[in-house]
């Protein structure tokens, strides 16, 4: 009796234990799923900062871009920079790829953008400064402003757009001002820029040199009569006080003499400064552009500079209306803005009137220089 006494007491209490047990387990049990559960989700759908660090170095062996890496952990994109990595990892540019770039800008951006804009935007943020792959060296009043004009609409090309003169005034800053200088460009970018007196100036050739044997070089050329009276008509605007035109083109103007001292002159004789030019560079590293078929046929003369730069040809004749009023042809408006695109006001100024006897003077003076440019650079340009 006892015995039994005792079982009956001590069953009860040994099975409530063993339910307070299985309860406590299973609490515990579904307590630790449901945090793992959690913290498993999370990590799905936001990955921890090393699943960022490992993705940024995947793609840095499988070459992205190194200017998006540096910001691939500290500022993670969505659909944008995952279509510019990929789309950065391809030199050149191309339409489709740029369509695809404005399909990856976040649903703010109402209106639609250029790639030339959408490129500058990119490499204002992921770019670094450079030195220049190309430069345009002259000539001054044959056209520079112009092509600069054109060619910089090009997704991958992004140019200085004032005249630094490093290579003939202020070469004694150094590299390291003059890069300071240029835009921001990505790896596939070129950078350009524009000093037209580079041409006339004897150490610009050794200097640009030493600084990149393999510069491309652009040069616009104008018939040199027409470029002289130009250049006196720029000048005139300025100091109205100088002397006419036939007196500072002639010493002797009954003998004929031409005075070669004047610059507007001298800026014209394009052999002689050529000469200095090919002591330091190849001819195929120079393209010489037309200012005359720059403005009958922009299109074409910007499609032999941009094959000459190894790009895609992406500025058409869609690009360009003729401005009859100026007297050139002027950019058509791009969809960013609500106006076209023209040079400025100094730009197509009315020429001085000039005796036509001086002119054809002029243009005997300079047969001779014209024929000799001709068979050094394999091309007519039909000046005379």
């Amino acid at each position: 009796m006892a015995y039994r006494l005792i079982s009956n007491r001590i069953v009860p209490s040994s099975n409530r234990l063993s339910k307070r047990f299985i309860f406590i387990f299973t609490i515990s049990l579904s307590f630790t799923y449901l945090c793992y559960s959690i913290l498993f989700c999370c990590g799905t759908i936001m990955p921890t900062q090393s699943y960022e660090e490992k993705r940024c170095l995947h793609q840095k062996n499988v070459g992205s871009k190194k200017l998006l890496q540096k910001d691939c952990t500290a500022d993670r994109r969505t659909a944008l920079d995952e279509t510019l990595n990929v789309a950065l990892t391809h030199q050149g540019s191309s339409h489709a790829r740029n369509q695809s770039r404005n399909s990856a800008l976040p649903i703010t951006h109402k209106r639609s953008i250029a790639p030339s804009e959408y490129n500058i935007t990119v490499a204002q943020k992921y770019g670094n400064k450079k030195l220049p792959n190309a430069l345009i060296v002259g000539v001054k009043k044959g056209g520079t402003r112009a092509v600069l004009e054109f060619i910089r609409i090009h997704p991958d090309v992004r140019a200085l757009g004032t005249e630094p003169h490093f290579f003939d005034r202020n070469y004694d800053r150094g590299l390291d001002w003059y890069r300071g200088l240029m835009p921001r460009t990505l790896d596939s970018q070129i950078t350009l820029e524009k000093t037209p007196s580079y041409f006339v100036t004897r150490e610009a050739p050794r200097r640009i040199a030493s600084m990149s044997p393999n510069s491309k070089l652009i040069v616009v050329v104008r018939n040199p009569v027409t470029r002289a009276i130009s250049d006196y008509t720029q000048t005139l605007s300025k100091k109205p006080d100088i002397p006419t035109f036939e007196e500072l083109a002639f010493q002797n103007r009954s003998q004929g003499l031409v005075d070669t001292s004047w610059n507007a002159i001298r800026i014209g004789m394009y052999i002689l400064h050529l000469e200095n030019w090919l002591q330091y560079f190849r001819l195929s590293q120079i393209h010489f552009v037309s200012g005359e078929r720059l403005i009958t046929d922009p299109a074409g003369e910007l499609g032999r500079v941009q094959d000459f730069l190894g790009l895609k040809r992406i500025i058409t004749d869609k690009h360009f209306y003729f401005n009859r009023t100026k007297g050139f042809p002027c950019l058509k408006k791009p969809e960013s803005s609500s106006q076209p695109r023209c040079l400025g006001k100094s730009k197509g100024r009315t020429h001085v009137q000039i005796d036509r006897e001086v002119i054809e003077q002029l243009r005997d003076f300079y047969r001779p220089f014209n024929i000799k440019f001709y068979e050094m650079v394999g091309q007519d340009f039909r000046w005379d």
